[in-house]
């Protein structure tokens, strides 16, 4: 089980800089990286919605409606995250896009995990743990400037 989850995570992590590399070329034909953005979530949220009506179906329950205000907040994440994608590829190019984007998430995933922030378990902040995130955003450099 463990390498299929792995699988999983490397071909979730493969599908952004494709993600990133047709956002941006729909923002050109559109015109605008909202928009674009917009379009993506749109044919995302369908395919979701047709998904969830073909598993156990679709049904609002009562803690979803007294669920913290913050969890809610996903898809707007979401939205900040696709456009800024869009924005960046073609200016910075799909690399550095990816370099830069996986750099902040290594770091805010170590001070998630460090204080155990929105349900996760707790590791400590450590010497490896911070050698690690250097090593990546030493790589996202060195990506970017050659």
């Amino acid at each position: 089980m463990a390498i299929f989850l792995m699988i999983f995570a490397l071909l979730a992590g493969m599908a952004l800089p494709i993600q990133f590399s047709v956002n941006s070329q729909l923002r050109t034909v559109v015109g605008s990286p909202i928009i674009a953005s917009g379009i993506s979530f749109i044919v995302g949220a369908i395919v979701l919605i047709i998904i969830s009506l073909f598993g156990k179906g679709l049904y609002v329950k009562k803690e979803w409606l007294e669920a913290p205000w913050w969890m809610w907040t996903g898809g707007l994440l979401g939205a900040f995250y696709v456009s800024a994608t869009t924005i960046l590829m073609p200016r910075i190019g799909a690399a550095a896009t990816v370099g830069y984007v996986l750099a902040g998430q290594v770091i805010v995933s170590i001070i998630i995990d460090h204080f155990g922030l929105i349900g996760a378990n707790m590791h400590a902040i450590n010497v490896p743990r911070l050698l690690g995130a250097l090593l990546v955003i030493g790589g996202v450099v060195i990506v970017q400037k050659f």
